[in-house]
């Protein structure tokens, strides 16, 4: 990071004198230790800076507006939107009628019950059971 003045460092100054007044915070500590080993704070860790040391009498209000600026010209990093949930397919009236005709005929027939249950459930049935039940239709009802 390119600074005007390497020397003045804000962001050391307001944690030093937050851990000054707040000497038993295990919050500024860890933010003091990860300041001087990785050299930056996150926008969040920043902000959580920030409202500690407004709570600060001793430290000065220029210093709490340059960190206050420091976090505006940080970016907003968003959390991509939730997944849409899946658009059921319309369900099929052929296989419906398929599956009521063979379960007419044969109640307790258990491969066509199992489809059945997931086609009432909504739930996605594959070619290959498609393919059975047209199957099954075939040889018993025909």
């Amino acid at each position: 990071m390119n600074r005007i003045k390497p020397d003045l460092d804000i962001i050391f100054d307001v944690l030093k004198e937050t851990l000054a007044s707040y000497p038993t915070s295990k919050f500024i500590e860890s933010l003091l230790n990860q300041y001087q080993e990785r050299g930056s704070l996150s926008k969040k860790q920043l902000e959580g800076l920030y409202h500690k040391a407004a709570n600060v009498r001793s430290i000065s209000q220029g210093k709490l507006a340059t960190l206050e600026a420091i976090i505006l010209k940080r970016p907003t990093r968003y959390k991509s939107p939730a997944p849409l949930p899946p658009v059921f397919d319309i369900k099929d009236v052929l296989l419906e009628k398929h599956i009521s005709d063979i379960l007419e005929k044969y109640p307790q027939h258990k491969r066509v019950l199992f489809i059945k249950l997931k086609f009432d459930n909504n739930e996605a049935i594959t070619p290959l059971e498609k393919t059975e039940i047209e199957r099954f239709h075939k040889l018993l009802i025909k």
